[in-house]
């Protein structure tokens, strides 16, 4: 039956999507019955696809979908579906493939046209009402393109019908097992240090993100192959970026990028999982290098995180907008004469380590960046601290950024990992109760054993996508490995089997996206490509490559080698957005394990685990005398537990028996 002429939005389970349920469009969510109304109606599909932290899906909605007169012209020529991007990566990343084929750079807010059965035939990005930027104004777009629907149907559904094609044999097609071999990662790492900023970090040119996965090739390259210069790249490029403006020096936390080169001008949004990743980027920058400066920006994002973005139940929300009051950055931005009202007489002392910057073109007022005294600044950090919090207190006056407060399964995996990660590291049992606390609110969430993709409060989205098993599986292990509780390895054999049950495909070589049973997609897609995270399938590979080593499960190793030979396969077919799957290849072919057995109450040999971390490495602690959970050594050697020691092992192999807390440093340290 046909849907009620009317926005259907309101009963959703993402904020993005309420924000749009007092537009006049009759928007519906996507669903099989609003793909049904359009083939009863035999109606091409217009396609909006944003988020709610994204600045120009706002000016849109503003200036077109909030118009009367633009939503009486998409009402009568179209069925409109709106879609949270964050909620269906699945139906983005069609779409957005779609757009990339037919020559356009892509961005949201993303703006396509299907036939009635969902078949992309023409799109863009933002459009404004009226004719301006060069782009031809949104009324005149959508009557073009309802005039070539109805002129040349035909044409245009032929033309759907081979771009449908193409994009499902990119993002769906088969390809051959690859070699797995130590070049791949030395390669892309070569390639990644050409294209990076030696005097500002990052990537070169503008705009700047924190590209997390290329970041962790680099450092993978240095950890495996002793490349120096790509050690120094990394931590030139976190220095830097937690210098700019693209850090919130207030109350901290990393914006989602810079508009410039050098990290001043953010797009002031927040993202769970840019944090979730810099956070495991300043660990191991930390433990590498010994820099003060990667510690305290650490504890400053893990306080914004718990002070700014926990949602009911302990889970983490997704985002917090750039925009108050109608303005990019209100929020965040200051003038002298503000901080000079906050500070009074401390004032100079502030301006000694920090500078108000207002580059050319910027309107707004002036953004705080670090200024040259970084390094000093962190030494006296104590008497910046003070300052810091009154100018926190003074902002936690203002009118705040609208919060996307859906917990994201996916993403909480990533923040969960983090946390207890950087928990251990830190000696912060308070990140990793909060870490465990996020977890067990998501694992609750679940039904019949399956996890739900996003939940706001009590709305739940099923079902899960294969991201949210792999990250799951990864946060249950990193907890794990910081607390010693079976329970967590137990709950990881639970995901994978979860996994394997919905989205396993018939051979065996690998994984879909999306579930078995999900019936409302045009095309099931593997999850290849990184976006701002690694790809769905590197995650996968990363999860099973951990847990086998967990393990010892012979089984969950010969899977994890397939799944990584095929997902290597496909991406040498790809131009652009595989650096997961290579990081996670290279994780397939040396997987680190250390067992440590050692007194818990007066540990010598765990603090050296803890301070040392290592993305390659899976750490199993034992209590002294205990003869419950012992974990085995490749070839399934029980290791003696009377009396303290430490064993590491590179894929089948495992070094003698270190029983010295020196020793076992420069082993982990080499």
């Amino acid at each position: 039956m046909t849907l009620p002429a009317r926005n259907l939005l309101a009963e959703e389970a993402s904020p993005y999507l309420q924000q749009h349920s007092d537009n006049p469009v009759h928007w519906r969510g996507w669903s099989p019955a609003a793909l049904a109304e359009a083939k009863q109606l035999g109606r091409p599909i217009l396609l909006s696809i944003g988020y709610a932290a994204c600045h120009w899906c706002h000016v849109m909605a503003h200036e077109s979908f909030e118009n009367d007169a633009v939503a009486a012209v998409m009402n009568r020529l179209y069925v409109n579906i709106k879609v949270d991007r964050e909620e269906r990566p699945d139906i983005d990343q069609i779409y957005m493939a779609a757009l990339h084929a037919m020559g356009e750079q892509g961005g949201w807010p993303l703006t396509m046209f299907l036939t009635p059965d969902g078949k992309p035939f023409w799109g863009g990005t933002y459009f404004p009402r009226e004719a301006r930027y060069g782009r031809p104004g949104f009324i005149q777009v959508l009557e073009a393109v309802d005039k070539a629907w109805r002129e040349k149907q035909q044409s245009l559904a032929e033309s759907a019908d081979g771009l449908t094609a193409h994009v499902e044999q990119r993002l769906a097609g088969a390809a051959g097992k690859a070699v797995i071999d130590r070049d791949t990662l030395a390669d892309l790492a070569t390639r990644i240090d050409g294209m990076i900023d030696r005097d500002l970090g990052g990537l070169k040119g503008a705009p700047k993100f924190p590209n997390a996965p290329f970041m962790h090739t680099l450092w993978l390259s240095w950890l495996r192959d002793g490349e120096a210069a790509h050690r120094d790249a990394v931590l030139a490029s976190l220095e830097k970026m937690h210098a700019g403006g693209i850090y919130d020096h207030v109350g901290g936390g990393l914006s989602r990028y810079s508009t410039d080169a050098e990290w001043l001008v953010p797009h002031f949004e927040k993202m769970l999982y840019d944090n979730a990743q810099l956070i495991r980027l300043c660990n191991w920058a930390y433990a590498a290098a010994g820099n003060d400066l990667f510690r305290v920006r650490i504890e400053e994002t893990v306080g914004w995180l718990l002070r700014e973005m926990l949602v009911e139940g302990g889970a983490f929300a997704a985002s917090l907008d750039a925009d108050s009051d109608g303005e990019e950055g209100l929020f965040y931005t200051w003038n002298r004469d503000e901080v000079e009202a906050a500070l009074g007489d401390d004032t100079s002392t502030f301006f000694r380590y920090f500078e108000l910057a207002a580059p050319h073109g910027w309107e707004g007022k002036p953004i705080i960046r670090q200024s040259e005294a970084q390094a000093q600044g962190i030494a006296d950090y104590a008497k910046l601290a003070s300052l810091k919090a009154k100018l926190l207190g003074v902002r936690e006056g203002r009118v705040r950024p609208g919060r996307d407060g859906k917990a994201l399964t996916d993403w909480n995996g990533l923040m969960i990992a983090a946390l207890a990660e950087t928990g251990r590291s830190l000696g912060r049992h308070d990140w990793i109760d909060a870490a465990a606390k996020a977890f067990g609110h998501i694992v609750e969430a679940g039904q019949d054993g399956r996890l739900p993709h996003s939940m706001l409060g009590a709305k739940k989205l099923f079902p899960a996508l294969s991201s949210d098993y792999a990250a799951m599986t990864n946060a249950a292990i990193a907890l794990f490995e910081a607390t010693g509780d079976p329970a967590y390895s137990d709950r990881a054999r639970q995901f994978i089997g979860e996994l394997d049950r919905w989205h396993l495909d018939e051979q065996k070589s690998g994984y879909w996206l999306t579930a078995s049973d999900s019936g409302d997609v045009p095309i099931r897609i593997r999850g290849d490509v990184d976006e701002a995270i690694p790809s769905a399938t590197s995650q996968i590979i990363e999860a099973l490559v951990r847990l086998s080593s967990l393990t010892g499960d012979a089984a969950l190793w010969e899977k994890a080698w397939t799944t990584a030979e095929h997902a290597m396969g496909r991406a040498s077919q790809q131009a652009y957005g595989q650096a997961g799957i290579v990081n996670a290849c290279a994780l397939t072919l040396e997987p680190l394990k250390l067992v440590i057995v050692d007194e818990l109450d007066s540990p010598s040999l765990v603090p050296v685990a803890n301070r040392n971390p290592d993305p390659r490495r899976v750490d199993i602690i034992v209590p002294v005398g205990s003869e419950a959970n012992r974990p085995s050594l490749p070839g399934g050697v029980l290791p003696p537990t009377d009396k303290a020691g430490a064993w590491f092992c590179s894929g089948q192999v495992c070094l003698p028996a270190v029983t010295d807390a020196e020793e076992l440093e420069n082993l982990l340290r080499r």
